[in-house]
Parts: C-alpha cells; structure tokens; sequence
C-alpha cells in the first residue's frame, strides 16, 4: 500500500533535484576564484567586483529593468481591462474572434512571434518611417504583446472565482459602476493583477528569442549578453550574472508570496466580519 506513495514522492524529489542542482551548482561556482567555471580554486567574490566595474552589465542590466518595467505595467493594465471584459461580458459580438486572439500568443511558438514582429516593424518603418531604429521602443511594444496575454488569464480566473453578487449589491445600493470598479472589483482581484505583473517582468526580463529579432545595435538587454558570452564558454562571471538574475526573481516572488498573503488573509477577516454583521 505504501509502495505508491513512496514512488510518486521519489519521482517528485527527482524532478526538484534535476532542476534545482543545476541552479545550486551554478551559484556555487559564482564564488570560484579560477577562471575555469567547472574548476574549484577556492571561495572568492572577484568576479562579483567585476561585474560592478563592468559598464556593458550595467548599461544591460538597466536597459532590461526599464524594458521589463514598463511592459510589466502597460500589459498588466490591458490584460486586466481584457481579463474583465472576458469574465463579465460572456455575450457580445466578436467574443469568440477576441478570446481566441487573447489566447493566440500563449501557443504560438516564440519564433514565429519575433519573426512577425520583426517583419512588422520594418514595414512600419518602410511606410511611415517608425521605428528609424529598433532598440528600447520596439522591444518593449513586443514585450507587451505576449506578455499581456498571462495577465489576461490570470485576472480572468480571478474574476470568473469571484462573487458578482457583492458588485450587484453595490450597485442596488446606489454605486455607480466606475465605483464598483474602483471600490470592490479591482481590490478583489488585486492578487492576481499583482501576479501579473510579477509573471510579465520575470518573462520581460528572461527573454532572448523574441528580445533578439526586435532588437538593433545599442540596444542589448542582459539575456542577450549572457547569451553572446556563453557562445565564447561559461566563466566565473558568466555564473555570477546568472546568479544576481536568479537572486532578483527570486526576491521578487518572496515579496509577491508574502503581500499575496497578507491580502488573502485580510480578504478572509473581512468576509467574516460580514458575515458577522449580517447576524
């Protein structure tokens, strides 16, 4: 009987270590004092102070922060406006045509996405004469565009789980509905607007396949950089950016973990001091 249990939970523990070993190994030999990544040479943060020296990072790692941000913003207000759209209004014409643009991007191979973006942009700028360059602007225009689309399925879910009989109660009472709104719905469903967010910027930041067919000249984001140094071998600084990667997103997600929490927890006093009321 217990043979079961003990199997599934082996193959979890597997799972886990096949992933996060990896992970640990690389942040371990961050800390590497030889050149040669895969060679121990004693503990050391050179490569650390070296990064901090290193005015290509710096410039990269900023550029991914602005880009990563402002996607992170921009799709987090569209897909929270199609996420409700979506769960509130199941009849209008073109619901069908709209919900399955919505979901387009999350199949489509990245590819076939950088490619039509990129083609795109260069019959914008043969047409018009925007972009003249491909750089901040377009990387970020594309960001949104896939991005948006898992802020949409996340509010959406949120939505569909919410009670609507306390926005209809709302507007019985006399709210109108930009007040239901602003006053009941968007803090329901702040949870899942700020998971969105976080979801878009750990994408936006991560991302190299369609990062590198919007990109042009002077307009290299830290993905990019780590990918072009990996091409000449894996060093000790190569391991060191990764982990202050790795160490960003993860403080991230504390972060995310912790006020989800705390929104959860306040949102289950309140509905008890309901219905306490009520009796």
């Amino acid at each position: 009987m217990n043979r079961r249990p003990t199997f599934l939970i082996s193959v979890l523990a597997f799972g886990f270590a096949f992933f996060y070993i990896p992970i640990l190994s690389m942040i371990v030999y961050s800390f590497n004092a030889s050149r040669l990544a895969t060679v121990w040479g004693g503990f050391s943060t050179k490569w650390y102070v070296s990064l901090l020296s290193n005015q290509k990072v710096i410039d990269a790692l900023l550029l991914s922060l602005k880009i990563a941000v402002v996607s992170a913003t921009v799709a987090t207000i569209l897909g929270t406006m199609a996420g409700i759209v979506l769960a509130r209004f199941t009849r209008f014409r073109g619901r069908t045509l709209f919900s399955g643009l919505v979901t387009a991007p999350l199949i489509m191979p990245e590819v076939i996405t950088g490619i039509s973006l990129l083609i795109f942009f260069i019959l914008m700028a043969n047409w018009t004469g925007w972009p003249a360059s491909r750089g901040f602007g377009t990387i970020t225009l594309a960001h949104i565009t896939f991005s948006a689309v898992f802020v949409t399925t996340i509010v959406q879910a949120r939505m569909v789980q919410s009670d609507r009989a306390i926005e209809e109660a709302a507007m019985d009472l006399g709210s109108r509905p930009w007040q239901v709104m602003f006053d009941i719905t968007l803090p329901v469903i702040s949870p899942a607007i700020l998971s969105g967010w976080l979801l878009a910027f750990t994408i936006s930041l991560d991302d190299v396949v369609i990062t590198s067919f919007t990109t042009g000249p002077g307009a290299t984001t830290l993905p990019l950089l780590i990918w072009s140094k990996v091409k000449l071998g894996v060093t000790p600084d190569i391991n060191a950016l990764a982990t202050l990667m790795v160490l960003t997103v993860g403080v991230g997600v504390i972060i995310a973990g912790i006020v989800l929490s705390r929104a959860e927890r306040r949102r289950l006093e309140d509905e008890r001091l309901a219905f306490r009321s009520n009796d």
